[in-house]
């Protein structure tokens, strides 16, 4: 097991190293499923670390460190996909210290570049001190983590696998740098989309009684839907109904055929999720009936696809909690639960484990702007903390092992 001190070291040693990857991936900047640059340069890591690998179908990677001595099976995972947005070359104060290599076509918008340099830097130390590990330890680079592209493909090649801890990290704009959270419950909300199109009959619109108006339909959908979430969603649970987009025609005396209503539902709870998208589907379609058109579904909201939310284990973040405390005892917080939504949430309904929210937030560097923003930037002196916690995290599951 490694020692307070030795993590610390390890972690100062690291130091640059963090920071130059951090550097290296934000540039490669590939979207999802197609990171093959950055996947190559991850192998070139892991084969310099000693750590054997297999990639995937498509571009996700995993690898294992076996120390060949009893032991838990801990995971440790770092998705490597950024967006399809342009880069601003400022943050929100000053010239930002990297860009992508194509900044007007895509970006590391929400610190993936941030998480795979802190994995790297980890795999890095644990190989160092394989001697003094137990277990297994496995390591998953996902591919394609904002689009959903990665996670079914890993979790298929897992499947027999059984991890007694897994591990993530995710920075986050919202918290100031120097503090990090691991409690558990609820920290990252489930996710179902809604994308439905009202078909009905166009015509003049000085005949409207000629004409099925698929308009009047899709507002009186966004009525009806506010009022079954108020009279049926649990008064315990929140499920947040978040409206995007109601498009129907062109011009003003033109009824059209076709109105089209796009927007998603956010969840702590993954049951109440899965009644929301029932209640969505219900409204649409007695909607549709009560105006005489027809309610069509995309294709994911048609199979009732639903993200799962992100619960951290409660035995393990509190092990996390008090561990990480006992060496950042300045960075541990409490923080409210963040609504984006993460694919974290399926590998913890699996194995139990913990995500890290780490605070990257800094006012003075200019970061903390909103991830998915083209201001968006990383705090890098965030980065030493993420490699302690993930090495703290490791050490603190050897030490409870079989206990």
């Amino acid at each position: 097991m490694m020692t307070n001190e030795t993590i610390k070291q390890e972690a100062e040693n690291l130091h640059d190293y963090v920071i130059e990857m951090r550097r290296t991936m934000h540039q490669l900047a590939e979207v999802g499923g197609y990171e093959k640059d950055t996947r190559a340069r991850i192998e070139e890591e892991l084969k310099a670390d000693g750590i054997s690998f297999t990639e995937l179908e498509g571009t996700s990677l995993y690898a294992e460190l076996d120390t060949g001595k009893p032991g838990p099976f801990i995971c440790l995972r770092a998705d490597m996909d950024a967006l399809p947005m342009p880069e601003n070359e400022n943050n929100l104060k000053q010239k930002r210290i990297v860009r992508s290599r194509t900044p007007d076509k895509t970006m590391h918008a929400c610190g993936h570049d941030a998480h795979m340099a802190m994995c790297l830097g980890a795999c890095k130390a644990l190989s160092r001190h394989k001697d003094e590990l137990t277990g297994r330890i496995g390591i998953i680079f996902e591919s394609g983590e904002e689009c959903g592209a990665g996670y079914e493909i890993i979790l298929d090649y897992l499947k027999d696998y059984k991890f007694d801890a897994f591990w993530a990290i995710h920075v986050y704009a919202g918290m100031p740098t120097g503090k990090l959270c691991v409690h558990p419950g609820p920290r990252m909300a489930g996710f179902a989309p809604f994308d439905v199109t009202f078909h009905g009959k166009g015509g003049h619109g000085s005949r409207p009684d000629q004409a099925i108006n698929p308009v009047f339909c899709a507002a009186s959908y966004l009525n009806n839907m506010a009022v079954a979430f108020a009279n049926q969603i649990d008064a315990n649970q929140t499920v947040t109904l978040g409206i995007t987009s109601i498009q129907g025609g062109t011009v003003s005396n033109v009824i059209p055929d076709d109105a089209h209503v796009i927007g998603s539902m956010r969840f702590f709870d993954h049951d109440e999720g899965v009644k929301a998208v029932r209640i969505e589907k219900e409204v649409a379609e007695h909607t549709a009936a009560m105006y005489h058109c027809t309610a069509e579904f995309s294709e994911g909201v048609e199979k009732e696809q639903v993200g799962i939310p992100v619960i951290n284990d409660t035995k393990l973040g509190t092990l996390a909690e008090k561990s990480i405390a006992e060496i950042l005892p300045d960075a541990v917080t409490e923080w409210e639960p963040w609504y984006a939504s993460e694919s974290v949430g399926r590998y913890l309904m699996k194995w139990p484990g913990v995500l890290c929210h780490l605070g990257i937030k800094n006012e003075a560097k200019g970061t903390g702007a909103g991830h998915h923003n083209t201001y968006f930037d990383v705090d890098e002196d965030a980065l030493d903390l993420g490699v302690i916690a993930t090495l703290k995290y490791v050490a603190a599951v050897e030490e409870a092992y079989g206990k």
